[in-house]
């Protein structure tokens, strides 16, 4: 089973390294059969150098910003049978591809595979209110997919799709642009086969923008862009603002 691990990465010279190396970390320790795509979406800065620094990397541009089309480059480029759409400021824990294996391999309707962020730059207080705001996404998740069968819930950065369900699906929807990008593919994919969520698959993420537009605003608005995307299949905030480390 061939894995593509796809990394949209904007602006991002200073923590995609980290990225990078945690996921070099990962295919040694785990010897499966994948290729790492980095998507240089319209970056600045050098962005695409620092991929391209890593010979193990395929680079592809994709000239228009935004990160859904930066998803869906990559997966027009991806030959895998299974898509790892993780984020560039994102490190893959010890453990992770065997996860993701042992569960796509075990089940055959099994579409789409998901789990938290840890986010290792944030307070533990800020963690903890993370995990709350986890807690009743999953008690969501339980009720919409397997009670309602309205939809599910992917974390965004940390989700991994079966190519041939996405397809069905009808692949990435590049008119939204940053918020309930997830949410969208988990309603979608959710109708062809399954969708699960554990907490066994976590993801060490940055918290920068839950520290900079505050844990309790973002997981309100993160909140609301679920919801309001699985009823009525769009996105309610439309505009974001760009999280980076340089004035980039």
């Amino acid at each position: 089973m061939r894995i593509s691990i796809v990394i949209p990465a904007y602006n991002e010279e200073e923590r995609l390294p980290a990225c990078l190396s945690a996921v070099e970390r990962e295919l040694a320790r785990a010897s499966c059969d994948a290729e790492v795509i980095v998507v240089n979406n319209a970056s600045t800065d050098r962005t695409g150098k620092v991929a391209k620094s890593f010979p193990w990397v395929r680079v592809v541009d994709e000239p228009r910003k935004g990160l859904v089309r930066a998803r869906h480059a990559g997966l027009m480029a991806a030959t895998g049978e299974i898509i790892a759409n993780i984020d560039s400021d994102t490190m893959l824990p010890e453990g992770w591809l065997d996860t993701v294996l042992v569960e796509f391999e075990s089940n055959d309707r099994l579409a789409a595979l998901s789990g938290p962020f840890i986010y290792y730059d944030l307070s533990l207080m800020q963690r903890a209110l993370v995990r709350i705001f986890y807690f009743f996404g999953y008690i969501s998740h339980l009720i919409s997919h397997h009670i309602f069968r309205t939809g599910a819930m992917l974390q965004g950065g940390n989700f991994i799709v079966r190519r041939t369900h996405l397809e069905q699906a009808g692949g990435f929807d590049t008119t939204i642009e940053f918020y309930g990008e997830d949410t969208d593919v988990a309603r979608r994919i959710s109708k062809v086969g399954r969708v699960k969520w554990t907490f066994r698959l976590p993801m060490y993420a940055s918290g920068r923008r839950l520290a900079k537009e505050g844990v309790i605003t973002m997981g309100l608005r993160y909140a609301a862009n679920h919801f309001h995307t699985l009823v009525r299949g769009k996105p309610l905030t439309m505009t974001y603002i760009d999280v980076r480390d340089s004035s980039s």
